[in-house]
């Protein structure tokens, strides 16, 4: 069988396998990016039999983004974030909404995509305070200790950690708690960790149970080859130690919303959850600030 091309005109970077799909670029797809392949495009492709509107979870992955860095810019007062999978560049990306709250705010990437290292080196370090980093969520001692991001973040002070669609893709033997509680355990004081992941509702919502089990499915046996939907117990345990911000562990969209729904909620967006923790410690002026309610 040969070898899938990329689309026209685009040559692969160096080191890039194109036989098997890319998270980060099926993700890149799913918006409507062309840094993608054929084997990336035919694993979404299955997918989208089971939930044709898997797309509009990308996109709402992203609003979530949006609005929890504005928060952690603004009125939290972090001006230091590690954006771990961060994926390929789309619209909008972390250090643009961070630094329009702040312009001071500094920003690293990681991802452990060649394709994802290429483009965002030239398209994301467009100024003193963005970085991107080669580099793996499993590392051991953790990002924290890699001496490629201490150099632009300082460990000693509080920082955002986000993790947007990544856990998901970490199978049980890789034990994703174990892996946060590396992370938090190095956190220091006032920082926050970002997460959202797909959701099992099997307690909560049966009637999305048998769509959370099929996308699964088509996730690790017919796509990607990862993809794991959790109960909510399941993720809670990515927050040990750390001060869930209201709503708490909740659908993307409750998560503080920029305004009422227009339009019913899709199947595929409601098994889908995320949570903001806030690790205790003395508050800065500015959690005090937001926290008084006056932000």
């Amino acid at each position: 069988m040969a070898e899938p091309a990329p689309r026209t005109g685009v040559r692969a970077p160096v080191g890039v396998d194109t036989t098997r799909p890319s998270i980060a670029r099926v993700y890149d797809y799913s918006l409507g990016g062309k840094d993608n392949y054929d084997v990336d495009r035919v694993a979404f492709e299955q997918v989208l039999e089971f939930a044709p509107r898997q797309g509009d979870v990308s996109r709402m992955n992203r609003r979530w983004l949006h609005r929890v860095v504005r928060y952690l810019a603004g009125p939290a007062g972090i001006d230091q974030f590690l954006d771990i999978g961060a994926g390929l560049p789309t619209v909008g990306n972390t250090h643009q909404i961070a630094q329009q709250e702040n312009p001071e705010a500094k920003v690293v990437y990681v991802d452990n995509d060649p394709v994802c290292n290429a483009h965002g080196r030239v398209l994301l370090e467009q100024n003193e305070n963005t970085h991107f980093v080669s580099g793996d969520v499993l590392e051991e001692r953790t990002l924290l200790e890699n001496k490629n991001v201490l150099q632009y973040l300082d460990p000693d002070r509080p920082m955002a950690i986000i993790l947007c669609g990544l856990l998901h893709h970490l199978d049980d033997e890789l034990d994703p708690p174990g892996v946060m509680r590396e992370y938090i355990s190095r956190l220091p004081a006032g920082s926050y960790v970002a997460i959202t992941n797909f959701w099992d509702p099997a307690d909560e919502a049966p009637e999305l149970h048998a769509l959370a089990k099929e996308l699964e499915r088509a996730f690790t046996e017919m796509g990607l080859g990862s993809g794991w939907y959790r109960t909510r117990e399941q993720q809670l345990e990515y927050f040990e130690g750390l001060e869930l911000i209201a709503p708490g562990l909740s659908e993307l969209e409750d998560w503080w919303p920029s305004g009422p729904p227009t339009r019913p909620r899709l199947p595929e967006e409601r098994v889908v959850i995320a949570g903001v923790g806030y690790k205790p410690g003395p508050p800065t002026a500015a959690r005090l600030h937001s926290i008084d309610g006056d932000g």
